[in-house]
């Protein structure tokens, strides 16, 4: 890679953590989603997910907060982060694409390419190969793509409705919204002021062949911690990454 394209890498990015998080209840009770601890590590998501951008060469964090953003405010104010971090409250409801063009406007380097995730998600992969690839095909924006496991076993059968096999929680055959973006700096402008974005924004650059997906590397760590038992997967998932 060439130090001209190691430039066009993003050096700041946005972390979306202004979810209700009702479905984790009642870890979210008296703090918003992206501040519940995985088991057994002592850290909340969110220092899980900083410590991951700094390590892919991210200097500068916006958070988006919102529900008890007072409680994410006052932990990013005491811990000891590994880049700089502002954060930003919406006086209203704007939406995701309201909310994610208001944060946007608070990044240092408007002219400049930005990293954006939301603020539940918990994964690693080279978010540096991921802004190379959205470079090369000269994207406005760049979608990761996941193969999340299924929460249910499978059967395969042959061609002649006879079971041979069950699978175990087996891979998605769909790649879905991994959550986490590249962004052009003209992209903040095609954002709504109001409203979702994946329903304006992301539908018109696919028509306009100006959207990519990059799939996340097999065997990188991906899950979107949405539930209790996804914390509880998490923390086993943890487990045997640590016992390899």
């Amino acid at each position: 890679m060439t130090d001209h394209a190691a430039s066009r890498r993003p050096v700041q990015a946005v972390v979306l953590a202004g979810g209700q998080g009702s479905r984790l209840r009642p870890y979210t009770d008296d703090r918003p989603k992206p501040m519940v601890e995985i088991p057994g590590t002592g850290t909340p998501i969110i220092g899980h997910q900083l410590a991951w951008l700094a390590d892919e060469g991210v200097t500068d964090v916006v958070v988006s907060c919102g529900h008890l953003a007072e409680v994410l405010q006052q932990w990013l104010d005491t811990a000891d982060l590994p880049l700089s971090v502002t954060t930003v409250v919406e006086t209203e409801p704007l939406g995701r694409g309201g909310g994610l063009k208001y944060a946007a406007a608070h990044l240092p380097h408007p002219d400049r390419p930005w990293y954006a995730t939301n603020g539940d998600i918990w994964t690693r992969f080279s978010l540096r190969d991921m802004a190379d690839f959205h470079a090369e095909r000269d994207a406005v924006a760049t979608l990761a793509l996941a193969r999340p496991r299924l929460p249910w076993g499978a059967v395969q059968t042959d061609g002649f409705g006879r079971i041979t096999d069950f699978i175990e929680a087996p891979p998605s055959t769909f790649e879905i919204n991994a959550g986490v973006y590249v962004f052009s700096s003209g992209f903040a402008a095609m954002l709504p002021e109001r409203g979702d974005h994946e329903r304006t924004t992301f539908p018109r650059l696919a028509r306009e062949r100006r959207l990519s997906g990059f799939p996340i590397p097999l065997g990188s760590y991906w899950r979107a911690i949405d539930t209790a038992k996804d914390l509880t997967e998490a923390a086993r998932e943890l487990e045997a990454l640590s016992g390899r």
